[in-house]
């Protein structure tokens, strides 16, 4: 899973939202504990890993924070989606995995 180092194989679901194709990338609770910017370089370190392995959709990164909710980072477009579907609903959906 991502912590503050990006290395090993993470899981990820490939989604159709409206014909948008998303990866959902399913980081661990640890990922909450970074800073902003830790955060988004670590989306960006993301974004380029799905492409370098041939994935040319939008990315959306996914964990649960300490109590349980679900938090993510993901292009505003697709925010409304990941603000009604549950983690556990998109943890299922799991289909794929991308190397770091």
């Amino acid at each position: 899973m991502v912590r503050s180092k990006l290395n090993g194989t993470i899981p990820v679901a490939y989604l159709n939202i409206r014909g948008a194709t998303v990866v959902a990338v399913f980081l661990d609770t640890t990922f909450e504990d970074l800073s902003p910017e830790a955060r988004t370089s670590t989306y960006g370190a993301l974004q380029a890993a799905a492409a370098r392995q041939g994935f040319q959709g939008e990315i959306a990164a996914l964990w649960e924070d300490a109590a349980g909710r679900t938090q993510f980072i993901a292009p505003p477009q697709q925010r409304p989606f990941f603000q009604v579907v549950t983690y556990g609903q998109l943890r299922a959906q799991v289909n794929g995995s991308i190397q770091l």
